[in-house]
């Protein structure tokens, strides 16, 4: 398709996929990234976001770390090994954490960038940029003690 002269190219819509049963972190996050430009899917179990992967194709998955049947890490796992054996194109992917704890994890997971709940507009919208533009997200935590 051909753009006329003149004529102002529309920006591709962005999808991200979010795997929560939480309704409140649905709402934060759909606060953060929805919009006429970004559309946020939802699938309330771990074992969806596969499939769903796969019709939608997303820019970006968010993976809540407690969501029922599957959780986050495993999750991501998932989506690494069906994306290593060509079953599924790469995936950019954010996990929301309930402690500092979980971070060990979530960097053998291969995820591209985490936050610990409980999360906010502000920063959500902040990662999800920082990831959509190709790069990680991670926020500070506390050295462990001695």
């Amino acid at each position: 398709m051909s753009i006329p002269d003149g004529a102002v190219p529309l920006r591709p819509v962005t999808d991200v996929l979010l795997a929560t049963d939480a309704d409140w972190i649905f709402d934060e996050v759909a606060a953060a990234l929805a919009d006429g430009d970004t559309t946020v899917h939802r699938v309330r179990a771990g074992r969806d976001v596969r499939r769903t992967v796969a019709v939608i194709q997303p820019d970006l998955v968010i993976l809540d770390l407690q969501i029922g049947s599957m959780g986050g890490i495993a999750t991501c796992l998932d989506l690494r090994l069906e994306s290593g054996a060509g079953r599924l194109p790469d995936q950019r992917i954010l996990l929301l954490l309930d402690r500092e704890a979980d971070v060990f994890i979530t960097r053998e997971a291969k995820a591209d960038g985490y936050m610990i709940k409980p999360v906010d507009s502000f920063r959500i919208g902040r990662a999800a940029q920082a990831l959509l533009d190709g790069g990680t997200w991670s926020e500070p935590v506390a050295a462990p003690a001695r």
